[in-house]
């Protein structure tokens, strides 16, 4: 089983060392590249002012945000959550640099989770491209219509959609369906029977093209395997 989470947060600003902090978590769970249905999401208190600039970003203000969680009491169920899984991140180094600086303030060790960058992985499929969220989205065909502000758990719903296509699209399911066929003596006992259709279809030769169809199988000899099908046609006549 491969398990992946889709991740991202939202923040008061753009540097940890600057004394910006996370104020959302959202993540979603992928198992061979599917959503699994399961998800995390939890909003935290900064424990600090929001920055209008960011509010304008995520529309989260310090006075919705007052009654959530710290981060270190949300820590173990987020760390639990994640457990080993690969996280997939867009601009993972912001996302990883903030966590791993709220972890170091709840007294926590960094995340030690292999990391794949849908950047890095965007600019290496369409190189010269524009990479940002919004233009994956375009550029596939994915609807973000909802995306009116960002929002974590949004973001990363919308995110794992633009990683299936990144790593293939389609092609990946198809590819999920084939390891899972049934082969040998269960496909047989398996195996749905077309029924016949209640009104047969016009046939699509005339009478005349049939016959010389049926004269030339005949001189193919009895063994040719055209016969047996000219023996058919002639029997759903």
């Amino acid at each position: 089983m491969n398990r992946e989470i889709v991740l991202d947060t939202e923040t008061t600003g753009l540097s940890p060392a600057a004394g910006d902090r996370l104020v959302e978590i959202g993540c979603v769970e992928l198992i061979n590249h599917i959503p699994s249905g399961r998800h995390y999401h939890v909003y935290i208190n900064p424990q600090r002012s929001m920055p209008e600039e960011a509010f304008r970003v995520h529309g989260l203000s310090e006075e919705f945000l007052a009654d959530k969680p710290l981060f270190k009491d949300a820590a173990q169920d987020f760390l639990e959550f994640i457990g080993d899984a690969q996280l997939v991140i867009h601009n993972a180094s912001f996302d990883i640099g903030f966590l791993n600086a709220e972890l170091e303030r709840a007294g926590r060790p960094p995340l030690s989770n292999p990391v794949l960058d849908t950047v890095h992985l965007a600019r290496e499929k369409h190189p010269g491209a524009r990479v940002s969220l919004d233009a994956l989205c375009k550029h596939y065909g994915i609807d973000n219509s909802r995306r009116t502000l960002h929002g974590a758990l949004l973001d990363s719903e919308i995110l794992a959609e633009v990683y299936l296509e990144l790593i293939g699209g389609k092609q990946v399911s198809l590819a999920l369906i084939a390891e899972n066929r049934i082969t040998g003596a269960d496909a047989i006992a398996n195996r749905v029977v077309a029924l016949p259709r209640p009104n047969p279809l016009p046939p699509r030769i005339t009478a005349d093209e049939l016959a010389a169809h049926n004269a030339f199988v005949a001189k193919l000899g009895d063994d040719a395997i055209w016969a047996q099908y000219a023996v058919v046609a002639e029997a759903a006549e």
